[in-house]
């Protein structure tokens, strides 16, 4: 082997690996929820009722993630692995974004909550704290870990062909349709909630997450931490109000990119990023 190849970048995903990822993604979250719907009766019996501490809704929640990580096993081998989860590492944002992460994310919540008169925090259970902070801990390990396939996968390779706006537009549909199985299964928290205000704010938060992805070189980590607040469970329910504020923080985000948002090229384009 020579000098050249041996420090040759590992190769990175085609652009037709976003079909092959879609396609992944969908079979595993719908095959395994399908289940439950169209056989409610004999999966219960056999598998228990499906809910979100069941094994089976936690690898329909890795879907993406599992997608991404096969495809990028596939192509890259275990250099391109190590190249890919490197982005995990990317923490360096500007000031402005730390701050909403850490935040303006509660403060959303909070603000939603108390226009529509409801709490500051989430009220505590009669168990006291310990469970509230043992689901934030689980929460840690459902919703993020499918940014290794959303921003970690198919953001970059849409923003290939994509302006970041327009990208970020496309995930938030296709998050918000891959969501829709858990709005028919009664042991999901979705099946209480209207699907169109989610759907709406699946929308609103994929282009709000855009131009951190990006400003953040590609983070995966950033997205992730996006991700578990907004599932946190100490910041009180404010539906529908969240919607409408993670909306309006969405147009501002872009707006102020708008010089990087809407330019095709503006964005990040590798998955398996280029360490040499």
């Amino acid at each position: 082997m020579t000098d050249a190849t041996a420090a040759a970048p590992p190769r990175d995903l085609p652009d037709r690996a976003l079909i092959a990822f879609l396609l992944m993604t969908f079979a595993i979250t719908w095959g395994i929820t399908g289940v439950w719907i169209f056989m409610p009766g004999p999966a219960t019996a056999l598998l228990g009722q499906l809910s979100g501490h069941h094994p089976a809704f936690f690898l329909a929640t890795w879907a993406p993630a599992i997608a991404g990580l096969a495809l990028v096993a596939w192509h890259g081998g275990v250099a391109g692995l190590r190249a890919f989860l490197s982005r995990l590492l990317l923490w360096r944002c500007p000031p402005g974004w730390a701050a909403f992460l850490i935040l303006g994310i509660p403060g959303v919540f909070i603000a939603g909550s108390l226009i529509g008169g409801g709490p500051v925090l989430a009220p505590l259970p009669p168990e006291g704290l310990a469970p509230v902070l043992a689901a934030m801990a689980t929460m840690l390990f459902l919703g993020p870990v499918e940014e290794l396939g959303w921003r970690g996968v198919m953001q970059p390779l849409l923003q290939r062909r994509l302006a970041p706006a327009l990208a970020g537009l496309a995930i938030g549909v296709t998050w918000g349709v891959w969501h829709l199985p858990a709005f028919w299964l009664a042991g999901l928290v979705q099946s209480g909630w209207a699907f169109w205000p989610f759907f709406l704010g699946n929308v609103a938060l994929a282009l709000l997450v855009t131009p951190l992805f990006n400003a953040s070189r590609g983070s995966i980590l950033l997205p992730m931490l996006f991700h578990w607040q907004l599932i946190n469970p100490f910041w009180p329910d404010a539906r529908p109000w969240d919607t409408v504020l993670f909306g309006l923080a969405a147009l501002g985000a872009l707006a102020f990119a708008r010089r990087t948002a809407f330019a095709r090229g503006g964005g990040v384009t590798r998955v398996i990023p280029d360490r040499r």
